[in-house]
């Protein structure tokens, strides 16, 4: 079936159609019903955020694989040329038995990560938009990570169980050395002329927690890449610098793997909170303060071990890219 707008149904640009939206004067574009990649090389997408975490979001649910290359979602998250965005989120049809649907996402350099705690945020919130059915208000989607389920909360925000962190060295992965436990922490690391004590877990994608006294000395532009690409982690690393303020409230800067600085990062939340409680630095239940806003993050103590993560997923936005040649 061809896709595309009805004939003779005036079209308003799309740059104006979403400059007037975002001022608050509630003009939508008309947009073709979300199916992926149309005939005449464009896409219908919307807007995602997660505490200024910023993700496209494109309904691919029939369609086996993603709609864009790499490459071409890269282009799309450029902020000058493109729409904008830390990464682009395809939703797919699901993989396993036990899934509603199934999550890849591009980041803004067209790497792929495991998944993205902001981004499974995003994607359950779109999914309810859509009208994808929840059982109990959970969506159980697939992702490289694993299973993931968020679940809808009445005052607009999401819970995430994100499942156990892996602690294992060689699995996180890092090449780092291990205490009795083939656990890292604190491991000793020197990257911009400084060594570092870093504590290593996986939330499904690699991250090294790094405990500072004073974040605003700090340059992520500087230590960030040094420590993504750092030869001890094979698989490159998410890098999280963590300021306590107290047990319960834990303050954090994120140098993302394939996106650099952001203001959010769910994985990497969840990650400091488990590396604080490994250093004995925090409770199990804290709050962690973002640059775009707060998460809260549970890591319970029990037989399952699963960390949970709460926090908003808010629409921005949606309209009609038009993919590049």
């Amino acid at each position: 079936k061809k896709q595309g707008y009805p004939p003779c149904v005036p079209v308003m640009p799309m740059h104006v159609a979403i400059s007037l939206y975002v001022l608050g004067l509630q003009v939508r574009p008309k947009l073709p019903p979300q199916m992926g990649m149309t005939s005449a090389g464009s896409v219908s997408f919307s807007k995602f955020h997660g505490l200024g975490n910023d993700f496209v979001l494109l309904d691919c649910r029939e369609q086996q694989e993603p709609c864009l290359t790499p490459a071409q979602a890269a282009a799309m998250c450029d902020r000058n040329f493109g729409v904008g965005a830390d990464g682009v989120i395809f939703v797919l049809p699901p993989d396993l038995p036990e899934a509603e649907s199934r999550m890849r996402i591009y980041n803004s350099d067209g790497s792929e990560p495991e998944m993205c705690g902001n981004g499974i945020r995003c994607m359950a919130r779109f999914l309810n938009v859509l009208g994808a059915e929840a059982p109990n208000g959970v969506y159980t989607i697939s992702t490289l990570a694993g299973l993931i389920r968020p679940q809808m909360l009445p005052d607009g925000g999401v819970c995430v169980d994100m499942g156990p962190p892996i602690l294992e060295g060689a699995k996180v992965p890092t090449t780092l050395p291990c205490n009795a436990l083939g656990q890292v922490i604190r491991a000793p690391l020197e990257a911009a002329g400084t060594q570092w004590h870093v504590t290593c877990v996986s939330m499904g994608n690699p991250h090294a927690v790094i405990f500072v006294d004073d974040l605003d000395q700090i340059d992520l532009t500087v230590v960030g890449p040094l420590l993504e690409c750092h030869a001890v982690f094979p698989a490159k690393t998410n890098v999280e610098f963590v300021q306590v303020l107290s047990r319960t409230h834990l303050k954090m800067k994120v140098w993302e793997r394939g996106a650099g600085p952001t203001l959010a990062c769910g994985t990497g939340a969840c990650a400091l909170a488990v590396a604080a409680v490994l250093e004995g630095r925090a409770d199990r239940v804290c709050t962690v303060t973002l640059p775009g806003g707060d998460l809260q993050i549970e890591w319970r103590d029990d037989e399952d071990a699963h960390v949970f993560m709460t926090g908003p997923a808010v629409s921005s936005f949606a309209g009609q890219y038009i993919v590049p040649d």
